[in-house]
């Protein structure tokens, strides 16, 4: 963890962009490290669910390879067909993995090799991701916090960790120019039952011993991976917890509020000047909660778009907001 200077919240305005939930999609983790640059923020965050979900196995033959992906089969012999496949493939949040066809083979029906192979992979592509930012953004010397998302290995924090340009901001409070920045990856429970996870009084009890770590709550910045319950910012398609398929009610399929009752009773009781969250991806947009501007910056990672929210604050008070995509 870094430590950036700490000073009373005064009235000179900051800026600080914000995205999640871009699950492997390569083009927007490098949309999010020139964000600081092209938008002239202070400070950049990202609010986790960093990584993919998927693998593309890409089958070598001799020199040629194969590989079906979205759908249709792929064939090449050359190393700029194998180099374009590969970027296809990073830019849908996917990950190629390459290997001779009887490896390829025999992952496809060993169910614990293939858990492995996917856990490899996922920590090698993000540990190139960190190398571009460690190139990339290390003189620049501005904040770029990190979080993980519900979705991301326990792996990926020690990656996060041992970055020189990123900072691993995950479940501690951290200041910055005034402000403290308060952050934590766990969702509450959902049916895909994911790692990091928690039930909600588990959920709240973790929250409120970071925001008792507060000493200027009126000036801090939460940055919480789930929205707070039933704003808005936290609406989702109702799902079967037994199959995973989609509930419908009159022909459509039935919208509920999918986020934290903890994170809601936090917000309401510590009554920061800014939440950001991310999670719902189809639920962009912002909700208020007494003196709190909560944010949900939306996702659309597999189009190539990175959603943010640009954000300008000064002592306090959140002077102005705006949804931005790159």
């Amino acid at each position: 963890m870094k430590l950036f200077r700490s000073r009373s919240a005064g009235t000179e305005s900051l800026r600080l962009y914000y995205a999640s939930d871009i699950h492997g999609a390569d083009v927007c983790w490098r949309k999010f490290l020139g964000a600081a640059e092209h938008y002239g923020a202070d400070a950049t965050m990202l609010g986790g669910d960093l990584t993919g979900k998927a693998i593309v196995p890409i089958s070598e033959t001799g020199a040629s390879f194969t590989a079906v992906f979205m759908g249709e089969e792929w064939h090449g012999s050359t190393p700029i067909e194998l180099e374009q496949l590969e970027a296809a493939i990073r830019f849908n949040g996917m990950y190629p993995w390459l290997a001779q066809s009887s490896e390829v083979d025999r992952h496809r029906s060993d169910a614990a090799a293939q858990a492995e192979l996917f856990d490899r992979v996922i920590i090698s592509e993000l540990q190139r991701w960190v190398d571009l930012a460690d190139q990339r953004m290390v003189a620049r010397r501005i904040p770029i916090f990190v979080i993980p998302g519900n979705d991301d290995l326990w792996a990926c924090d020690a990656v996060l960790r041992n970055s020189t340009s990123l900072t691993f901001a995950d479940d501690c409070v951290i200041p910055w120019e005034g402000h403290e920045v308060l952050s934590l990856s766990y969702s509450n429970l959902t049916p895909w039952k994911s790692r990091r996870e928690l039930d909600e009084d588990s959920l709240y009890h973790r929250l409120r011993a970071l925001a008792d770590q507060l000493e200027n709550p009126e000036a801090a910045i939460f940055n919480l991976h789930v929205p707070p319950y039933d704003t808005g910012i936290d609406a989702a398609c109702e799902v079967n917890p037994e199959d995973l398929s989609l509930v419908y009610a009159s022909g459509k399929p039935h919208i509920i509020p999918v986020g934290s009752r903890a994170v809601r009773q936090v917000i309401e009781e510590v009554q920061p000047m800014l939440s950001l969250h991310g999670h719902v991806h189809e639920s962009r947009g912002e909700a208020r909660l007494g003196r709190t501007l909560a944010l949900n910056a939306g996702s659309e990672y597999n189009s190539g778009h990175l959603q943010g929210v640009l954000v300008s604050i000064a002592g306090t008070q959140v002077k102005s907001h705006q949804f931005v995509v790159g």
